[in-house]
């Protein structure tokens, strides 16, 4: 059995448990431990040896940033292979990671292959991939499945379809009202989003319906960003449930309540001024 252990470090439960799920569906043998922020990663640390950490950037009290800072200023780990797993995709963000001592990135919102990929190299730079390979299952279907889902489940779970729950009466696409419009970003893709309702719980989006379409469960990123200055909030969740926009099972627009996941004060300060101000004021320009 591989003696290969890895900590996971998020604020959010549900993106701890799609990497630790994703983890031990590819390699049963390996040890994972968590931690819900960097403080209490940098406690575990301080006392235990892992072979690689698995870190979001944006968590209270310490942040992703600020644990691989440490980490690279103590002598034992400063060769430790650090992945950030973040929204944080911006030019600045990864000169700053890179500056710090980053082995390497994983974008939310993220496929199990992609996760993988990122995970395999790392093992395979610190000579550890035939350590943890020789536990890897000979089938490997249920490890790359395209949705959370499927992590989470052993892709044992039935797909909902948008058609299989009541939708609210139709709208012409033009007739849209809302209270500002985000960026959605899903493992199949990004797309622009009119945000219905917003809480500091979760969001009622809808979206264009497009070729693929997207699953109860998917972990998503949603980009927002209001007033003049461009501020520019991404917020970590996953979708809880969809149905069609127009009752019809061509309906050209889906109805995504998208649940939030982030613990980070910052951000929930972010939404309530949000909520209060009543609109993002105007439409979210992508890259920004």
């Amino acid at each position: 059995m591989s003696k290969v252990s890895v900590l996971v470090v998020d604020d959010a439960s549900f993106i701890r448990d799609l990497v630790k799920n994703c983890l031990r569906n590819y390699f049963p043998g390996i040890r994972i431990e968590d931690a819900v922020n960097g403080r209490k990663a940098l406690a575990l640390l301080s006392r235990e040896a892992f072979d690689l950490v698995l870190c979001d950037w944006e968590m209270p009290e310490m942040s992703g940033l600020e644990l691989l800072s440490w980490c690279r200023e103590q002598d034992h780990l400063k060769t430790l292979p650090f992945i950030m797993v973040t929204s944080r995709g911006d030019k600045e963000n990864v000169i700053q990671a890179i500056q710090a001592g980053v082995s390497d990135f994983v974008s939310k919102p993220f496929t199990n292959e992609q996760l993988l990929s990122k995970v395999k190299k790392a093992f395979t730079k610190a000579g550890l991939l035939d350590a943890v390979m020789a536990s890897a299952p000979t089938r490997l279907n249920s490890a790359f499945g395209n949705d959370s889902l499927n992590a989470l489940t052993g892709g044992k779970a039935q797909v909902v379809t948008p058609a299989a729950a009541p939708a609210p009466a139709p709208r012409p696409a033009q007739a849209l009202t809302s209270r500002g419009q985000g960026q959605l970003r899903l493992p199949s893709g990004t797309q622009t989003c009119v945000i219905k309702a917003l809480s500091l719980k979760e969001a009622l989006l809808v979206v264009r319906r497009g070729e693929v379409l997207p699953q109860v469960l998917d972990s998503a990123v949603l980009d927002l960003e209001q007033g003049e200055s461009a501020e520019v909030a991404r917020l970590n969740g996953y979708l809880h449930a969809i149905v069609a926009y127009e009752p019809k099972p061509d309906s050209a627009w889906l109805q995504l309540t998208f649940r939030f996941v982030d613990q980070d004060a910052e951000k929930m300060n972010y939404l309530s001024r949000l909520i209060a101000h009543g609109t993002t004021q105007k439409h979210f320009v992508p890259g920004a």
